[in-house]
């Protein structure tokens, strides 16, 4: 098995060429380092502060200096031992009778200059650097006259934490097993604990289907395609870069890879750029590919949000393909996401269905929502489609007769009637919010996106956001050039769903990750405050922006105090690199200041030859004044963000789900 494939990499040209085969011992026992967040752990390589220094100093000026200092210490050492032997011969003790008190005189001498010659001039000369640098590695490899036998390597048992399962693992032994196997192998293992039932379902499983066993429903072991970027799923990691050998990186990410994980995703990511400067294919593709590979290793499920022709990876990447206005997506959405109370579904969908401009009227319209999707999911046993909800809304008189008369046959029409009595005196007054969620839901009651959605006798089966539990992928294709309203409305509503279903999991071993391509319509107030309470949640969503100025004012500093990570892409405009530039603040940088003033010193000698001098060569004399002090700047300005940013590249700050944070790293996203 391949982790890439030529087809892929003709598709993404700046991405590496294809690796060798995939090789289980290899790829399980290599190293994996603890490091902060970003950082690719695979096979990296920590900082190591001596070598970084053995880096900047150059040979040839550490070499020079070494020697002065060894021939100034030699100097210094021979002087001090002829003086002490001029010493001894003066006060007479070098007679043969004081042989042995001259000669321990002469010893302790010696020692001492030679612990000086060592502790100053070995210290100015950096002998210790030279040694480790150049004399020890020649020593080592000129001490031992036989080569030793190579040590063969040790043997690692890479299922050791399965062997308790028994003989059903011999077989994994003999079978191609690839990393998503392995993963949900080991995943599967510690979901059965000490229960003896699931503990033998999973020993049979395995002595039957071997590398197969507790496979995803769709019986997919790996996507099909091929992949794009590179993962390690050992760790959930999805490498995008690198982060560049800048000064403005943090000294431990320099060169190093750059890699997201649920526990950076999980305070959720908002990346603002323009079209067309990589954030689908250097970002949204390949998060979205991990989410995917994850969910068949059974530790994530995914929703996949974008237009129908965004490069968000093929439809065989799915379990379930939402495409509302194409007849032949096999799937439906549920516009109440399967809520448990009607109250929640019908508040949640009067806000998807108000844009921005509406929102002061939006607090009476969930009202009136509640009023009609109440009764009716009493009367009739689940919730109204979207023809019979605009219906009701609209106040049509035969559809609130027979949902009254169903009211009062089941018993339930006095729990009600309040609401039903409110409903009937806004039908047909100028401020009835009834009449206008009734004409938004008309965007969504086309012919061509009837059958996408719940209710009705032609709808495709429905999938409700509740189903987040389990390991599933969710492609939706909205439809933005057909019905850019419609598709405007249905974002809100799948952010809106996702953050109160993912909130509201009982079990939250599965990381829940959403994806939305192009988040302009989909953020409101009410999105902020769902993507906030995903840090508890074990989710997190990715939200792409083409510039923060499609947002509302009152909403882009909160959005950018609900999200985590951040992330500039080249091109955004200077008042979006303001908002980031305050949101990463500042740090100490150390300035030097060099002034030049007239040299008006000394007496009347120095002046006259700085008057010949000036003659001569028509330059004035001056002294030179050096000033270092330590200033807050900007740790990247707006000018930087909007201009320097190269083709290729970005700008990230990180926040872990633990707390940990990682300045802004500039990072190329071609390698």
């Amino acid at each position: 098995m391949e982790l890439n494939d030529a087809r892929t990499q003709h598709t993404h040209p700046h991405l590496p060429p294809p690796r060798a085969p995939f090789h289980l011992p290899t790829w399980a026992t290599a190293p994996r380092p603890e490091a902060a967040p970003g950082i690719y752990r695979q096979h990296h390589v920590p900082h190591d502060p001596k070598a970084a220094e053995q880096a900047r100093t150059p040979a040839g000026p550490l070499l020079l200096r070494a020697a002065l200092n060894l021939a100034v210490g030699l100097f210094v050492y021979l002087e001090g031992v002829s003086l002490v032997q001029g010493l001894l011969t003066t006060l007479g003790l070098t007679a043969p009778g004081s042989f042995v008190i001259s000669l321990l005189i002469a010893a302790a001498v010696n020692a001492a200059l030679i612990i000086m010659v060592l502790m100053v001039f070995g210290r100015m000369g950096r002998w210790t650097e030279v040694w480790r640098r150049w004399i020890a590695p020649v020593l080592s490899h000129t001490v031992t006259e036989v080569p030793a036998a190579p040590e063969e390597a040790p043997v690692v048992d890479v299922w050791a934490e399965l062997r308790p399962v028994g003989e059903a693992v011999r077989r994994l032994e003999g079978e191609q097993v690839g990393d998503v196997d392995y993963v949900r192998l080991h995943q599967a293992w510690r979901t059965v604990g000490s229960d003896p039932v699931a503990w033998q379902e999973f020993a049979g499983q395995l002595a039957a289907r071997g590398a197969a066993a507790c496979a995803h429903p769709s019986e997919q072991r790996d996507l099909p395609g091929g992949r794009a970027a590179r993962h390690d799923l050992l760790v959930r990691q999805v490498r995008l870069g690198t982060a560049q050998d800048v000064p403005k990186n943090p000294v431990a990410h320099r060169n190093a890879g750059f890699a997201l994980d649920p526990r950076v995703l999980g305070t959720s990511l908002l990346a603002v750029g323009p079209a067309g400067t990589g954030k689908t294919v250097s970002l949204a593709r390949p998060v979205a590919e991990a989410l995917c590979l994850q969910a068949l290793a059974g530790a994530a499920c995914a929703v996949v949000v974008g237009a129908a022709d965004a490069d968000l990876g093929p439809d065989d990447w799915y379990d379930v393909v939402i495409a509302p206005g194409d007849p032949a997506a096999p799937y439906g959405l549920d516009l109440y996401g399967a809520a448990p109370h009607s109250d929640e579904a019908a508040a949640r969908l009067a806000d998807a269905l108000l844009p921005d401009e509406l929102a002061p009227r939006a607090e009476s319209a969930r009202a009136a929502m509640q009023q009609v999707v109440g009764p009716y999911r009493a009367a009739y046993g689940g919730y109204p489609g979207v023809r019979a909800l605009r219906a009701l809304l609209a106040g049509d008189a035969e559809g609130w007769a027979e949902l009254g008369e169903r009211l009062r046959t089941s018993g339930r029409r006095s729990e009600f009637e309040a609401d039903l009595q409110q409903r009937e005196r806004m039908h047909g007054r100028a401020d009835d919010p009834g009449a206008l969620l009734a004409d938004r839901l008309a965007l969504l009651d086309r012919p061509a996106l009837a059958a996408g959605f719940s209710g009705g006798p032609d709808a495709k089966p429905a999938f409700a956001m509740r189903a987040l539990e389990h390991p599933l992928r969710v492609r939706v294709k909205l439809p933005e050039r057909s019905h850019p309203e419609a598709a405007r409305i249905l974002s809100r509503l799948l952010l809106g769903q996702f953050t109160q279903a993912a909130a509201d999991r009982r079990d939250r071993e599965l990381f829940a990750g959403m994806v939305l391509d192009d988040a302009t319509a989909a953020v409101d107030a009410q999105a902020i405050r769902g993507v906030q309470r995903l840090r508890g949640a074990n989710a997190g969503v990715l939200l792409l922006l083409r510039t923060l100025s499609d947002l509302p004012e009152a909403l882009r500093a909160p959005l950018f105090g609900a999200v985590g990570n951040r992330m500039a892409f080249p091109g955004i405009a200077p008042w979006d690199g303001r908002l980031f530039s305050e949101a990463w603040g500042t740090h100490l940088v150390r300035e030097t200041a060099v002034t030049h003033v007239p040299d008006t010193s000394g007496g009347t000698v120095r002046r006259a030859g700085r008057l010949l001098r000036k003659a001569l060569s028509g330059t004035t004399a001056q002294t030179e004044s050096v000033t270092t002090r330590d200033v807050e700047r900007h740790r990247w300005s707006p000018s930087d963000l909007a201009h320097a940013l190269p083709s290729g590249h970005a700008v990230v700050s990180l926040t872990s789900v633990t707390g940990e944070q990682v300045p802004p790293l500039l990072v190329d996203l071609r390698h």
